[in-house]
């Protein structure tokens, strides 16, 4: 038996979007033990956010750049409780539209990485292709590709016009096809699916244990996600989880996939039920107070925790969903082929910006 080698696998790595590492531990091509090393973007955001908090509100959107209007939306929900105030309807509405665009265009992108980490250049392509009408639509709705400015505490200050409803259906009824010829390469393609069937697995006792969230628990038959609970315009909208029972990254694959198709399906729910009226209501004076507020994120549930004191936030406490997902790796890795690990690593979507924030 020839001796276990020692392989450092990152920070610098074409697998990794953002620096991370793992520390291998080889057995002849297997891998049988696995340290994850995170705390390369550490930029003390927590500690920075303890600030004034109209000031907080422009801090929040730049924890995570993929899902930064959810980090707004789920500080506003939280600052809107402290204060007394619900946003109006329309507003509830636009934010979910938001919320929904959002989660297309990090669900894209992590299939194309998945799809670039087992080699399927084209399948990347296609599904930056795709995100790419999503990109600029965000980018004409509200000026930018990526830091929106859209939320307030008490409502949006950036309403969705006519024009714009017009503009988003008609984005949503030129993407449709290529998003459902995308889910049924990725569903059905037999390279594909060979490829990613069976690697990095994770039970739903596993999942459990480790307290998964998001795609990744939804992929080992844990139906679980914050949508169910009904904030912003969720309770309105018909909504159910999509979950499988595989476990592995063809089915984490596969609920993002799954997932895309439903995020076109809520947008036009919610663009049916969007009628006329204000879009924020005025906040006063910040009592103090504090609240818990989750929404749900691309990569699963979001959790802020915020304690208020005279004018400013004497507490902000985050809980990414990819703080969560990241240190699952080194359960599902074990074991595995050093070749999958590109693929495995690719399948929990990881987020360093918001694991380390």
């Amino acid at each position: 038996m020839s001796r276990p080698m020692m392989i450092p696998f990152g920070p610098q790595h074409p697998a990794f979007l953002e620096p991370m590492n793992l520390s291998l531990e080889i057995t002849e091509e297997k891998v049988s033990s696995v340290k994850v090393n995170i705390g390369y973007n550490h930029r003390g955001m927590e500690y920075a956010l303890a600030l004034d908090y109209k000031k907080t509100q422009y801090l929040v959107e730049r924890v995570c750049g993929i899902c930064s209007f959810h980090h707004s939306s789920v500080y506003c929900q939280a600052m809107e409780a402290i204060f007394g105030v619900e946003a109006p309807e329309r507003a509830q509405i636009i934010r979910t539209i938001f919320m929904e665009l959002q989660r297309l265009t990090s669900h894209l992108l992590a299939l194309g990485h998945i799809s670039e980490s087992a080699g399927y250049e084209s399948l990347f392509m296609r599904s930056f292709a795709v995100r790419e009408h999503i990109m600029r639509l965000l980018n004409r709705l509200t000026g930018s590709r990526v830091h929106y400015s859209v939320n307030i505490i008490g409502g949006v200050r950036t309403d969705i016009s006519s024009e714009g409803v017009r503009d988003i259906l008609s984005v949503i009824d030129e993407i449709r096809p290529e998003i459902k010829a995308l889910r049924d390469v990725f569903l059905n393609d037999v390279t594909l699916v060979h490829r990613l069937s069976g690697v990095g697995k994770l039970t739903i006792d596993e999942a459990r244990d480790w307290c998964a969230v998001g795609p990744v628990a939804r992929a080992s038959g844990i139906r679980e996600d914050a949508r169910l609970d009904g904030f912003a315009a969720y309770g309105k909208i018909a909504f159910h989880p999509i979950v499988r029972e595989e476990g592995d990254a063809f089915a984490r694959t596969a609920v993002r996939a799954e997932e895309c198709i439903q995020s076109l399906d809520l947008i036009e729910q919610c663009l049916s039920i969007m009628k006329n009226g204000e879009t924020a209501v005025a906040a006063k004076k910040l009592p103090a107070g504090s609240f818990y507020s989750r929404v749900e994120a691309p990569r699963g549930e979001l959790i802020y925790f915020l304690r208020s004191e005279e004018k400013k936030l004497s507490r902000l406490k985050i809980k990414t969903p990819a703080s969560v997902n990241v240190p699952i790796l080194a359960a599902i890795i074990k074991n595995s082929s050093l070749a999958d690990v590109p693929v495995i690593a690719a399948s929990i979507d990881p987020c360093i910006c918001c694991t380390d924030r």
